[in-house]
């Protein structure tokens, strides 16, 4: 065999198993990575005491534009987003007062909070988007366009009646309460803080 050809054989050998040796570590280094980029940490554990009385499920079209400098089609951005939401409407426990007189076998109920906003799960899809020239989506914008979508539909639920049907679904579980507890042989009082500020103005 000619010195060159054996030589030229063996550089392609080396070649060849120091591909496929740089094609495994390489794999191995991308699987390193994706499991690092895989963890999840908790933060903190809090506690939380609220109720849930009612959901209000929504759906909007949310129209997004911006521009850099001048409102022409090459410093333009448009994009048009289809949201659909859950809001859950309810009370934060934790600002209500339980108060106990066991000599008097008398539970008084007080500071029932108002009906808040506890979450609002939502689902945004992106279509019909449009860049210019000189003006492109970036990721803040794409947070921004989810966080704006969200505030809209919140103040939607504001304005709904998910508030008032929330506060209507607490007083019949107060009721409930009442129920139990005058089944127990005691009696419940309700002092709606209303009330109570009404007193002091008179």
């Amino acid at each position: 065999m000619n010195k060159k050809v054996a030589v030229g054989m063996v550089a392609v050998i080396l070649m060849v198993a120091g591909f496929f040796i740089g094609r495994s570590l390489y794999r191995q280094k991308q699987e390193i990575v994706a499991q690092e980029q895989s963890q999840v940490l908790l933060e903190r554990i809090e506690h939380v005491a609220k109720l849930i009385t009612v959901e209000g499920y929504f759906s909007e079209v949310y129209d997004y534009k911006d521009y850099w400098r001048f409102d022409w089609s090459p410093f333009q951005k448009k994009a048009l987003l289809r949201v659909k939401a859950k809001v859950s409407v309810g009370y934060d426990l934790t600002k209500m007062k339980l108060e106990s007189r066991p000599e008097e076998k008398l539970l008084i109920v007080s500071h029932l909070p108002d009906p808040e906003i506890l979450s609002t799960d939502h689902d945004v899809d992106y279509y019909d988007l449009s860049e210019g020239v000189f003006n492109s989506f970036t990721e803040a914008d794409y947070t921004k366009m989810n966080r704006n979508a969200k505030k809209v539909i919140e103040e939607q639920a504001r304005k709904s009646d998910l508030m008032l049907s929330a506060e209507k679904q607490a007083y019949e579980i107060l009721e409930l309460m009442r129920f139990m507890v005058e089944s127990s042989g005691w009696r419940m009082e309700f002092q709606p803080e209303g009330l109570k500020r009404e007193e002091k103005k008179g």
